[in-house]
Formats: structure tokens, sequence, C-alpha cells
């Protein structure tokens, strides 16, 4: 029997972890796959546009060549942590279902076997289920929602899908190391929350001509070889050998839905939940981090959702003392 089971071993389940551990708790991580697994499948040459201070969990320092931590520097600041802090983290165990028996214990069933606790978070990001492309062709090969290396796209002629960060990162780095990069952009200008220092950049290689861009545009068919694009004005067809859809991720709805957490039927699709203890509609299972706010996924990052842990325990530690008296 555990007080507290955490589903989600990134940067703010481990957070939720520490706190667990700080206040005597008797707690354990479930992790499909590697410590803070979305960092470790973000481009490996990506640099973080938070400070490495704003990324700072446990009391421990995060000291980075520059101001702004690399992947691999993030990668090897957590690892420290969880070695730190000696956290009770079980990986490469998916959690399947979570029932309540009762009003006060919980039954989590994983790929491995069950546990009993009386407490559930549910920090399980959005970075695992892209915002695919429904269109024919979508699921190809050669289309790709992630990107890690700029290498097999040398000497390709590569189309990337989006206009914010992660899209405009892709086609300048592959338009520096020899892709031929053709932009494609639903919306008629590049997203105003572009990185600073990147915008500027995009800009004006779009506007040279160095990287060609569609506004207002859209993939309409994808075949080994070639795209179609609908423009304002006409269809197009260009030559094409790979399509990478920066176009964003989702929550896990299916698993909400599925261990019972209710959404708001509005734009956003926000878990229900109470905004000072961030307790879902079922009593005692609460959520942390970006999946707070539903499809606005530019709402929450580390810095902004590291405070979810303290806020998270001290309901459950105050529901403790409650239940003791």
């Amino acid at each position: 029997m555990y007080d507290l089971l955490i589903v989600g071993a990134g940067p703010i389940g481990i957070t939720c972890a520490i706190e667990a551990q700080k206040a005597g708790l008797n707690y354990v991580v479930i992790e499909k796959g590697v410590l803070v697994n979305s960092l470790y499948n973000f481009p490996t040459n990506m640099t973080f546009f938070s400070t490495s201070k704003k990324l700072e969990i446990g009391g421990i320092p995060f000291i980075s060549h520059n101001e702004k931590p690399t992947r691999r520097e993030a990668l090897e600041y957590f690892r420290r942590v969880n070695e730190d802090w000696n956290l009770n983290i079980k990986f490469y165990e998916k959690v399947s279902t979570i029932k309540k028996l009762d009003n006060k214990i919980f039954d989590v069933n994983t790929s491995k076997k069950t546990y009993k606790c009386k407490s559930v978070i549910v920090v399980t990001g959005f970075y695992d289920l892209p915002k695919t492309i429904d269109v024919s062709g979508g699921n190809l090969p050669k289309v790709k929602h992630y990107y890690d290396d700029w290498h097999p796209y040398i000497g390709q002629k590569v189309a990337v899908v989006g206009a914010a960060n992660s899209a405009c990162d892709v086609a300048l780095e592959l338009y520096h190391k020899g892709a031929e990069v053709t932009m494609v952009i639903r919306k008629e200008s590049i997203s105003p929350r572009v990185k600073y220092w990147i915008k500027p950049n995009i800009e004006n290689r779009i506007k040279e001509g160095s990287i060609p861009a569609f506004f207002q545009s859209n993939i309409t068919q994808i075949k080994e070889g070639e795209i179609t694009i609908q423009t304002p004005e006409k269809y197009i067809t260009i030559e094409n050998d790979f399509v990478l859809a920066m176009t964003g991720y989702l929550p896990d709805y299916d698993f909400f839905q599925k261990i019972g957490i209710r959404c708001h039927n509005d734009e956003y699709q926000t878990p229900i939940h109470n905004e000072t203890t961030l307790e879902t509609n079922i009593p005692n299972l609460y959520i942390a981090g970006v999946i707070k706010a539903g499809k606005y996924t530019s709402k929450y990052f580390i810095e902004n959702t590291r405070e979810h842990a303290a806020m998270i325990l001290k309901n459950i530690l105050e529901q403790r003392k409650q239940d003791d008296s």
C-alpha cells in the first residue's frame, strides 16, 4: 500500500516525488519509458528557451555552459537529481487503468503488476500524441511528427509544416545543414511566440527566398516524391522527400476518459480540476504539469509548473491530518 502513486517521471513528476519524499510519504513513480522521457525525445541539438536556473528542482543547482542549457545538459541534470534524491521510480512500466475501489483506495494496473495507493498524481505531459496530418498519404513513412537530428535530411527536399518554435528551429537547422526546405504555414505569418533570437532569422530567410514559405496554406495530398499544397490562390505540386509536421501535440484524452477524469467542453478541453489543489473530479486523484491546460499546450512549461507539486502535497497532507483526527 502506497500513500501516493505518481504517473510519469518527467521534471514535474520528479518534483512531486521529491515533495512526497520530503513529507515522509510512501510513494512510487511509474514511468512507461526512461527518465524525463519527453526531454530524451527532443531534438538532439535543442537548446531550452528557459534559463538553467528556472529549470532547477529539488534544491539541486543546474549549472550549464551557457545561460540557456542544452538537451544533453538537461538530461544529465535530471539524472543527477534522481540520483541525489534516490527516488523510487519504476521505468519501462506503463499504467493501463486506475480504478477507485472505495472512498480511500485506488487500484492501479500497469504492464507489470497491480499497485494499491491512497492518492494518485497524473503527470503524463502531451509529447506522445502528435497532431497528425489528416490527408491522403498522411501515414506514409516519409511523414514524421518528431525531429531528432539533421543528418538524415542532407540533400533532401523537406517540407516543414507549422510556424511555432519547433517548426522554425527545424527549418533553420535543416537549411544550414544542406536540405532544401519549404515551409507550409496555416496562418498568415510566423507565430509571435517564436523565440526572439529565432524569429527575425527565419523571417529573413523567408524574405530572401532561401526558405520558401506558403502562408495561409495546407498540404492536401502526400505522395512518394511530391506533395500538393492548397494556397490562397491555387493548388500547387512540388517535389518532396520528407514532410516534418511540427504541428504540436495533445494530452492523452483516451487515458483521461478511461480512468474517469472529465474535461470541460470548450476550446481547450481542460481537465476538470480544483485550481488551488489540482484535485480532479475524482477525489484524491490529481493532475500536474502541462496537461493542466488541456489543448492549450503553450501555456505551461517546467518553470511555471514546478509549484504544482507543493500545491498537491499540501492538500494530501491536510487531508491526511483530517483523516487522522
